[in-house]
């Protein structure tokens, strides 16, 4: 079990937003905000997820996941609460979020479905928070610093998602979820991740007015595939998910807390105070 401990954030999320905040580059910055547009809906249904898993354990195993549960749920409820303030100012700017109301009408045909589908689903999304997480946190300086306080926002929640990376996981393991499910779901997370991602970057990047611009495809394909790119540090990581003996907590997660015992002035811890 891991111990997850609940932070406030020591940022000011009311002052306003430079609209390419990050390096000033208009790709970077459109990629990120379609991120945040995802969290405060992605956010509660990894909450649902966990707290209903949870509810289906035999009563000494809800005993000893409760405090790791109680952390995650503390967790991802400050990322919700953070990026839903991120995203009012994106609001202002013109931006419009399509992602988190297509995954909200997505999520209608889970109805029923047992709460193992659920933690699959989360699972396989929190490995991908938790690999991006992982590159962000080797590579700081792509945040830039024309808004430190976005890069330290970034940051902090990158450090989390790589904390707690195996709540998900573990909660499908001990309710008997399925190797066979398991891939099922990160093969169609995968797919609905990335065109989400894309689509979603391409419409910020089309309201902004640099959709067509030379300098913009130019960054992002640098971004994606070029010697730090996203797509090519991550891909092998991402590959990872599929060993039948695969365990988020396999995976490095130093870059995590070295930024969270480095940076501690940067939050308040708040202790584990959300029910599971």
């Amino acid at each position: 079990m891991t111990d997850l401990v609940v932070r406030r954030l020591l940022v000011d999320m009311q002052a306003p937003m430079p609209r390419h905040w990050c390096a000033g580059d208009a790709f970077r910055t459109a990629l990120f905000d379609a991120l945040s547009m995802s969290f405060p809906v992605g956010e509660q249904f990894f909450i649902d997820s966990v707290r209903n898993g949870f509810k289906e354990l035999p009563a000494d195993l809800q005993e000893k996941f409760r405090p790791e549960v109680q952390g995650f749920v503390g967790q991802e409820a400050t990322h919700r609460r953070l990026h839903g303030l991120y995203n009012e100012h994106l609001d202002k700017l013109g931006y419009v979020n399509a992602w988190g109301p297509r995954a909200l009408e997505r999520m209608k045909l889970l109805e029923g479905q047992h709460v193992r589908h659920w933690l699959a689903i989360t699972a396989a999304y929190e490995h991908f928070t938790a690999i991006l997480a992982d590159f962000l946190l080797h590579h700081p300086d792509l945040l830039g610093d024309k808004d430190e306080r976005l890069a330290t926002l970034w940051l902090w929640h990158a450090s989390e998602e790589s904390e707690h990376k195996c709540t998900a996981f573990d909660l499908y393991q001990a309710l008997g979820g399925s190797h066979e499910w398991r891939l099922k779901w990160m093969r169609r997370v995968t797919f609905f991740f990335l065109t989400d991602a894309l689509r979603q970057t391409f419409n910020n990047l089309r309201r902004d007015g640099t959709l067509w611009r030379w300098s913009t495809w130019k960054s992002g394909f640098s971004y994606l595939f070029g010697q730090r790119g996203l797509v090519r540090l991550t891909y092998g990581p991402w590959r990872e998910y599929f060993r039948r003996d695969f365990h988020p907590s396999q995976q490095d997660a130093s870059a995590s807390v070295r930024w969270l015992r480095e940076h501690g002035d940067q939050f308040v811890p708040v202790g584990q105070a959300v029910a599971a």
